[in-house]
């Protein structure tokens, strides 16, 4: 391998490295709003990313904890997937890419986004579904505004997958033949 793709390797895991923190340091952010809007409503205005739900949680209750799933568990998952790609930059070894254990990272990468983009598609559906009943969404859009993204990702990623999986195959083969 030679030295300028070394570097852009680092590089990448460096910024998957930062991208990870910043979605936990956002996930816990939203955890520790959600507490706070339950406990304290009067501190909202003054925590994480200001998103109060106050109004959506005098109206409705479930629908205040419906909505607030969906966005823990969104963000959540993005924590998750960005862990997951930190665990396959650490294994992957370039000189001989194609192992088992990049194979079946690169398949929960896949899932991980499916699954992103699905519960992000459902929450942006059910929060315009919420507007037509009164509720103020705008600040909720942030959250799920990039749904069809990650649902085209996830199927990029799922041929990845397929082809690294294909490529283990015939790497194997090629192991056993010499």
């Amino acid at each position: 391998m030679s030295k300028t793709n070394n570097f852009v390797f680092i590089g990448l895991k460096i910024v998957a490295w930062l991208i990870f923190v910043g979605l936990s340091i956002e996930a816990g952010g939203l955890i520790v709003n959600f507490f706070f809007s339950l406990y304290k409503p009067e501190f909202v205005q003054n925590l994480y990313q200001k998103l109060d739900l106050s109004e959506m949680y005098e109206r409705s209750k479930w629908t205040f904890f419906s909505m607030y799933s969906f966005i823990l568990v969104i963000s959540i998952l993005k924590a998750v997937l960005f862990y997951v790609v930190i665990l396959l930059v650490s294994k992957i070894n370039l000189s001989k890419p194609f192992s088992n254990i990049v194979s079946k990272r690169i398949s929960q990468i896949s899932y991980y986004t499916f699954s992103i983009g699905i519960l992000s598609y459902m929450a942006r559906q059910t929060a315009k579904n919420l507007q037509h009943h009164g509720l103020a969404i705008d600040t909720l859009n942030q959250f799920w505004a990039d749904s069809e993204a990650y649902i085209l990702m996830a199927a990029v990623i799922y041929i990845i997958a397929t082809i690294f999986s294909k490529g283990v195959e015939i790497q194997n083969e090629n192991d056993l033949t010499v």
